[in-house]
């Protein structure tokens, strides 16, 4: 592992804890970075870019060798998360403005850090990157016509200019991001080890954005919403791994579909609300979403790890060979 891949790793692995600094700075000194809010799309845009760059052929291989798992997992995407927010917006009563930001953050693609949490889980990883492919080369239309007929209850909603907000916030930079791959792959190659210290970075600063901006509501209601997210997002765990049991997916696909369910590209959310309505308060769902299901993830993750180890021990007959010459399962990535 070279010192690139060794940083990148690092900023992975701590992912939550700078997010959380960078919140609390936002919090304590507000006006030093309220001046990134006009910067939040071109930083999710530089996320997407990199996205666009690590996208390969083979991440679409499932989509023909087993569709069942694919099409299961992207429908429980766009499903389930948006009713499990528009059923928590609802059972709450929450306000306008934080039902929209819960709703959005609800109908967003998977993160693409639910491809390592699945790694780490022990899950099937290629499935995983799948999912989280399609979903997101489908959410300028599935996003917008989501939050479109979810969140009009409580504020108006313009699909069209939605629409074309994630067109150039997700669609174009992934495809230019994939045209430099195409051409420049020497350069790409090299440049790959530092995308996750570029998206580290781009997310924690929209978080900060986000944060600074609506200071005083986050006061008034932080742990409310806390409460919220952290409900929507274990429920999505629960709910996808369960839609996963009621189709008789295999254990490690199961556990895919759960992180992918369950951890949302919150950047996508935060671009959104900032873009599209007023009040900054809407996007402080999409901003603690992305500090806690960094925090969630590894803990499902670790959880799931352990089990397999143990049932892995169990199935060995102590020379290191399965019983009755089976194999055992293998993550792809």
């Amino acid at each position: 592992m070279n010192p690139l891949q060794k940083i990148g790793k690092f900023a992975g692995d701590t992912f939550a804890i700078w997010v959380l600094v960078a919140a609390g700075l936002a919090m304590w000194t507000p006006e030093n970075f309220k001046w990134l809010a006009q910067y939040i799309t071109p930083l999710l845009g530089i996320v997407m870019f990199g996205m666009g760059m690590t996208l390969k052929l083979s991440d679409f291989k499932l989509v023909v060798r087993y569709p069942k798992g694919v099409f299961i997992g992207v429908i429980a995407q766009f499903v389930v998360m948006p009713l499990l927010a528009f059923g928590l917006a609802k059972l709450f009563q929450l306000p306008p403005e934080l039902a929209v930001g819960v709703i959005l953050v609800g109908c967003c693609p998977g993160g693409t850090s639910s491809n390592v949490m699945t790694l780490l889980a022990k899950g099937n990883t290629a499935l995983s990157v799948t999912i989280t492919s399609v979903t997101t080369l489908l959410a300028p239309i599935m996003t917008p016509a989501l939050i479109y007929f979810l969140a009009s209850a409580w504020l108006p909603v313009d699909f069209m200019a939605m629409f074309m907000s994630v067109v150039q916030v997700v669609l174009l930079p992934i495809i230019l991001g994939a045209i430099a791959q195409f051409f420049f792959k020497p350069i790409v190659s090299k440049a790959v080890d530092v995308l996750p210290v570029v998206s580290v970075i781009a997310i924690v600063l929209i978080v900060a954005a986000v944060v600074s901006g609506s200071r005083d509501r986050i006061i008034e209601s932080g742990l409310f919403i806390l409460a919220i997210v952290i409900l929507h997002n274990g429920l999505g765990y629960l709910v996808g791994y369960t839609v996963g049991k009621l189709f008789n997916l295999k254990y490690e696909d199961k556990k895919a579909v759960s992180i992918e369910v369950g951890m949302q590209n919150s950047g996508l959310g935060a671009s959104l609300a900032t873009a599209h309505f007023p009040d900054p308060i809407t996007a402080v769902p999409s901003a603690i979403f992305s500090f806690w299901h960094n925090i969630s993830g590894p803990i499902l993750a670790t959880y799931w790890s352990a089990k397999a180890s143990r049932m892995e021990q169990k199935d060995d007959n102590g020379d290191g060979t399965p019983k009755n010459n089976e194999e055992k399962v293998t993550v792809g990535v």
